[in-house]
């Protein structure tokens, strides 16, 4: 029992600096987003650096206490697995219109202020769909435990289709939670490029979903059926 305990309070204690370690990493991320903005002051950054901080801590704490098999699904690199290659590819690019879409935004908005005149109501809009795509991103992980960022079957786990949740309401809650975080930012903070670049993340994921879609239509059991059931792909009563 002494022993069990100790290992019980170790893991507990790892746990918590790898938190912590986290918490840091991102803290290091976002002031370097306000080095680029020029401006410490920045209340904008200031919230979507908190709201952002908030949204991955509150998803790792959920796994670690949770759903750790999915923790040590979502640690798993591109190529790895039975990925679709195809996927490896898109999730690169993904990744580096990802990576402009956020060093982009604290530039244009207050550094050299290439957007100006940017309406506050579209700045309160921002802020709306942040509130929501938090909910859409946070439920998406505790509905679903085989929430992969790979687009591949997870025979080793037993796969099963996910109907209940926020999976009810429309077919991939997550990436819907993903495309108003990418709206929803540069609306907040008023930025046109990362609107722009915001767009062109929306298209990125629909090709994926397209794709994904596909693979489980043809190798997970069941799929066909919640397709039918749950018509929206990602926007109600749109697509």
């Amino acid at each position: 029992m002494g022993t069990e305990k100790n290992y019980e309070d170790f893991a507990v204690d790892d746990g918590k600096k790898e938190i912590i370690t986290q918490t840091i990493s991102l803290g290091i991320w976002f002031v370097f987003i306000l080095f680029l903005s020029g401006n410490w002051f920045w209340i904008g950054g200031w919230i979507f650096a908190l709201w952002f901080i908030g949204l991955m801590l509150a998803r790792n704490i959920y796994l670690r206490r949770k759903d750790p098999e999915l923790l040590k699904e979502r640690s798993m690199k591109p190529g790895t697995g039975n990925q679709k290659k195809w996927d490896k590819y898109l999730m690169y690019l993904i990744s580096a219109v990802f990576v402009t879409w956020f060093l982009i935004m604290p530039l244009d908005a207050v550094r050299f202020a290439w957007t100006t005149n940017f309406p506050v109501w579209l700045n309160a809009v921002g802020g709306i769909l942040l509130i929501i795509s938090f909910f859409f991103s946070y439920r998406a992980f505790t509905d679903n435990t085989f929430l992969s960022p790979l687009v591949r079957i997870q025979s080793e786990r037993k796969q099963q289709v996910v109907s209940t949740g926020v999976y009810g309401f429309v077919r991939h809650p997550l990436y819907l939670g993903d495309v108003l975080f990418f709206i929803g930012t540069p609306l907040f903070l008023g930025s046109k490029y990362g609107l722009i670049l915001g767009v062109v993340m929306f298209f990125l994921i629909a090709v994926r979903i397209v794709g994904e879609e596909k693979m489980m239509l043809e190798d997970l059991e069941g799929y066909a059926d919640y397709k039918n059931k749950v018509k929206s792909r990602l926007i109600p009563f749109l697509w």
